[in-house]
């Protein structure tokens, strides 16, 4: 199995892409309501959706693994 794309909610998209590119996920798609990156290593991409509310309770957990988070990949 090869996970595709993964999609999560955000309040704010130029917040949520700034941070996820300081990540180092390439951004490879972008409008005012939804951005896509590429993940650093294989073909699994990731995504943002507007909403005007985040999910309550336990919400989305997403772990993405970085060897040196300092260094960023």
């Amino acid at each position: 199995m090869n996970l595709n794309q993964v999609t999560v909610p955000t309040l704010h998209i130029p917040k949520s892409v700034a941070f996820y590119q300081d990540l180092g996920l390439k951004l490879i798609v972008r409008s005012d309501h939804y951005a896509r990156f590429l993940c650093p290593d294989g073909n699994t991409t990731f995504s943002i959706h507007l909403t005007d509310q985040l999910p309550s309770g336990q919400g989305i957990s997403v772990y993405f693994e970085c060897t040196d988070l300092e260094g960023k990949p």
